[in-house]
């Protein structure tokens, strides 16, 4: 992605110098449970990942942050430049439809972190706590998805990640997050997992319509770099690797092929009116 010498945006709270944490020793599958039960925006894993780091008995120690390196402090630059990225593509989009955009905070942790959705640990993945209105990144995340779960890697992938998390920023300014929720009341699990997916693949969506926005400093293959992140991180790709076997009642993210298929969509449209997802899921 071509990003030097552009804005970069002073909404990032760069925490890695001096937040320490929870670090997982030899982690197992629990760890990897914990890693992907939260990426690309489920916030409502935070209740679990809690439980499941107490199952890890004892396999937990903690670490002083290290000082940031020269490559950390380029991919924080990295970073900034793209949050600026999506900051200007939603602020005129929202513009164009009457509406004023609220810029989120993006915050670089390594090890733990504390939101006002609660504690979490690195093992979280990228999430977005609307009650802060921030995206929490730890960016050892992305090592993870490429050596464990197969993904290319690429400095798209982390756009496209921040993009998704920005997507829940979206739904939580124009409250479809909020009614999504309010919806699942009184539904099954099924049903409410229903719904969640469709949050889920709106999201991916609208990172699609911002990579439309942004062609101009794309790369080849840097949407290749996007779709791969986006079938690793399927519910179907996860439940086999982890499992041995897929139960579609039990997916809150969407498969692999449709998560490709909305950032296809939005990429491939630009118009945020596509995104309807809750009607076509």
């Amino acid at each position: 992605m071509k990003w030097r010498g552009s804005r970069e945006s002073d909404n990032v709270e760069d925490r890695r110098s001096v937040s320490g944490g929870k670090i997982a020793v030899g982690g197992g599958v629990i760890g990897i449970i914990i890693l992907l039960l939260n990426v690309f925006g489920g916030e409502n894993a935070k209740l679990i990942t809690p439980v499941l780091e107490q199952m890890q008995g004892g396999q937990t120690q903690t670490e002083a942050a290290a000082p940031l390196s020269k490559e950390d402090e380029e991919m924080g630059h990295f970073v900034k430049s793209v949050l600026a990225k999506t900051e200007d593509t939603w602020g005129k989009i929202f513009t164009e439809h009457g509406m004023t955009y609220k810029n989120p905070k993006l915050v670089l942790f390594r090890g733990s972190v504390q939101t006002a959705c609660g504690g979490a640990s690195s093992a979280s993945g990228p999430f977005y706590c609307p009650a802060d209105q921030k995206v929490y990144m730890d960016l050892g995340f992305f090592e993870e998805l490429k050596t464990k779960f197969g993904a290319k890697g690429g400095d798209f992938a982390i756009a496209y990640v921040i993009a998704h998390e920005i997507g829940h920023h979206i739904q939580t300014l124009l409250g479809t997050s909020a009614k999504m929720h309010q919806d699942q009341e009184g539904k099954s699990q099924a049903e409410a997992n229903k719904l969640s997916v469709a949050l889920e693949l709106q999201a991916d969506f609208y990172a699609g319509v911002w990579a439309h926005d942004n062609q101009q400093y794309l790369d080849e293959g840097d949407i290749e770099e996007a779709l791969s992140a986006a079938n690793a991180v399927g519910d179907d790709a996860i439940q086999s690797k982890m499992q041995g076997q897929i139960v579609p009642d039990s997916f809150t993210h969407g498969t692999s092929e449709q998560r490709m298929y909305w950032f296809k969509k939005g990429f491939k449209t630009g118009d945020i009116k596509q995104g309807t997802t809750f009607e076509e899921i």
